[in-house]
């Protein structure tokens, strides 16, 4: 009897802790460079402890043979992975406003290391990541975050056959949804940028002794850094409601 039971508990702790570590290491936040491997898995770890009760009796029978059990693991991995990239993808809008803020205000060539999206990115996507991340958790969306993966076992059952197709389609409508409102958000430096860019084009048709480099990079840096201060506060609101809005879909 207690051979059974220890049996039935680690097979269902090994399921949730496949899928919640998966999610885990890809999260916003969580799953970030910065974060030390012992770290996440800790964090993957106590969620996995406080939610077996809840998941447990939900659970399938551990199987017979090990290629079964194999298979319904890497099932578990996909889902993680797939509810993990799902939440970088919402973060990943604002790296393409600030691309498409740096790119208005000449400031494209001004690269660092972005320890959000581990690569290098301009300066104003930079700080339009970091900024997302501090109000994510400021506004307890990484609550939202770990509530939905553990709700998640409401809308896909461990064991069953996993909806490829739908899974598929759901990340490309992410990819094209997320670049969508990265170039709605950054709209207004576009506006701005390209009525500059007509007006100073026109200036230096009038005035062709005017050095239009040396007179027009300042004042354009200048406005573009006025209108990322005016718009940030709408920016993040934006952005903090579809994320809670996509990230809450898998919360019943």
């Amino acid at each position: 009897m207690l051979e059974e039971l220890l049996r039935l508990n680690i097979f269902a702790f090994m399921m949730i802790f496949a899928r919640v570590g998966t999610a885990v290491s890809f999260l916003p936040g969580f799953g970030s460079a910065y974060v030390s491997q012992r770290m996440r898995l800790s964090v993957a770890l106590a969620i996995s402890f406080a939610a077996m009760p809840l998941i447990a009796p939900n659970l399938p029978l551990p199987p017979s043979a090990l290629p079964d059990l194999a298979i319904i693991i890497a099932g578990e991995m996909i889902i993680g992975s797939f509810i993990g990239l799902l939440a970088r993808l919402l973060i990943a809008t604002l790296q393409t406003t600030g691309t498409m803020i740096a790119l208005s205000s000449a400031m494209a060539n001004a690269l660092i290391q972005d320890p959000i999206s581990e690569q290098q990115s301009s300066t104003i996507s930079g700080f339009l990541l970091t900024l997302g991340l501090i109000v994510i958790f400021v506004a307890d969306l990484h609550h939202l975050m770990i509530r939905s993966v553990v709700e998640s076992y409401q809308v896909f059952l461990p064991g069953n056959l996993l909806p490829a197709g739908d899974l598929v389609h759901m990340l490309a409508r992410g990819v094209a949804d997320s670049f969508t409102l990265g170039i709605q958000l950054a709209s207004p430096a576009i506006v701005v940028g390209l009525t500059y860019y007509i007006g100073l084009g026109l200036l230096g048709r009038l005035m062709p002794q005017l050095p239009v480099f040396f007179f027009g990079l300042p004042v354009q840096i200048s406005l573009q850094i006025w209108v990322l201060m005016v718009t940030v506060s709408g920016i993040m609101l934006v952005f903090t409601e579809r994320f809670r809005t996509a990230i809450g879909a898998f919360v019943p």
